[in-house]
């Protein structure tokens, strides 16, 4: 079928099982799915069930042997375009696909549960898959990462591909919290002079009922808190304090943290039976230097987010995306997105230089170095260092460097490494003492 189809001018990616082909929509986008009716992990039927859930739009031709055609006839009325039977004839394959594909609307959109997430890194696509995967599924999610890295993003995408997509998205910051502020943000409490006479504050879970409730910073959270929230996650009828009529509450909770929470618990700051409910889906977002690939991508995506309505459309030349790219950014996504918005504000002409980005970076920006040059710069220390030890014994650092005499020397040489610069000042000294008794 690969052959016939790949003949045929069809891109085609071929996956074992349905769980993989899930991810593998998720990364690749296709116009198509064909899939047998007997698999593994999970029957097609139930694939077929999954994928109409997830995305709508895609086209999905079920294979299936003569024994189960009516399972077939099942899978069109539950949404599949068709069915073919193996063996399955070159003709009768290609008009089916033809057919399916002319159909097929599975394009991404704005409205598409990723389209704010913007990546080709292979490492981002791992995540995002994993993040589909989780979307599926009501357990808690713990995304964790460094500040700027998009964990609310990430959050959002997962509420936009879950069931839940058309209920609330819940946003509660733990950021330098109290104690009080914050439990009556999560829980509700007594009225305030904004309520209504009377009536108590709703509460972020009685508020995010039906949809999902994401708990920003929750290494924040006051302990007292934390415990609260163990308590109330820990109830089938977890309700909302400040609800006048009480009910189950029907959240699906998402936590986000910039610190490693495990420390956290051995110093008793972070409450453990917490921990052990929120991490049952950990993500990691990794940062921008590890996703460098990315950059280009992102830096034309925010240029179009921070020119104005028919404002002046600007760009940055080659050079300047290549420092961009090598830069290092502490800040990760949200530093060079602030970037890049002061850059349009300030630049006066339409292409941004590589000088004028060295400015706005504060002068000379720390970069990455090449791979030839980290390499070089790990010999010549790495060199330097067995001198050090030895005291400029080239014999005794060739041994330790595990080369033969000859060889380190020539290394020596290439790295512009002088033995005599790292032998005892005090060995010396009496060198040329007695060389000078001599005489």
């Amino acid at each position: 079928m690969v052959t016939r189809l790949g003949g045929a001018n069809y891109a085609v990616e071929t996956v074992d099982g349905a769980q993989a082909a899930l991810d593998a929509c998720v990364r690749s986008r296709p116009n198509l799915v064909i899939t047998d009716l007997r698999m593994k992990d999970m029957d097609g039927l139930a694939f077929l069930k999954e994928l109409r859930s997830r995305w709508p739009q895609l086209t999905v031709i079920v294979l299936t042997a003569h024994g189960t055609i009516s399972e077939a006839v099942q899978a069109t009325q539950g949404g599949a375009f068709g069915y073919l039977v193996k063996p399955v004839g070159k003709e009768e394959l290609l008009g089916q696909v033809e057919r399916a594909t002319a159909v097929s609307t599975f394009t991404l959109t704005d409205g598409d549960w990723r389209a704010a997430i913007v990546s080709r890194s292979q490492l981002m696509e791992d995540r995002l898959a994993i993040a589909n995967r989780a979307a599926a599924s009501d357990v808690p999610v713990l995304l964790t990462g460094e500040n700027g890295t998009g964990k609310e993003l990430l959050a959002r995408a997962i509420h936009a591909a879950s069931a839940r997509r058309e209920r609330p998205f819940v946003v509660v910051s733990c950021r330098g919290s109290a104690h009080s502020a914050s439990g009556s943000e999560l829980f509700g409490g007594e009225p305030d002079e904004s309520s209504p006479a009377g009536e108590p504050q709703g509460g972020a879970f009685q508020r995010a009922h039906g949809g999902t409730l994401l708990i920003d910073e929750i290494a924040d959270l006051p302990i007292k808190l934390q415990g609260a929230l163990a308590k109330a996650l820990a109830k089938d009828d977890m309700v909302s304090r400040g609800s006048a009529d009480a009910k189950r509450s029907d959240v699906r909770v998402i936590c986000t943290t910039s610190r490693d929470l495990k420390p956290l618990l051995d110093t008793g700051e972070f409450f453990r039976d917490l921990y052990y409910q929120i991490s049952i889906l950990p993500i990691e977002m990794p940062p921008l230097g590890r996703r460098r690939e990315d950059i280009p991508l992102l830096v034309s995506h925010f240029l179009e987010q921070a020119t104005e309505p028919g404002g002046q459309r600007k760009i940055y030349s080659p050079k300047a995306i290549e420092l961009l790219a090598t830069t290092d950014w502490p800040g990760n996504v949200r530093q060079l997105f602030e970037l890049v918005k002061q850059n349009v504000a300030l630049s006066h002409g339409n292409v941004m230089s590589k000088e004028f980005v060295e400015k706005s970076l504060g002068g000379e920006p720390t970069m990455i170095p090449s791979y030839d040059e980290a390499r070089d710069r790990f010999s010549r220390d790495y060199l330097a260092e067995n001198l050090q030890r030895t005291a400029g014994n080239v014999t005794q650092a060739a041994r330790l460097a595990k080369r033969t005499r000859t060889d380190f020397y020539k290394l020596l040489a290439r790295y512009r490494l002088q033995p005599d610069d790292f032998k005892n000042p005090n060995q010396t000294s009496r060198k040329s003492t007695d060389a000078d008794g001599d005489d």
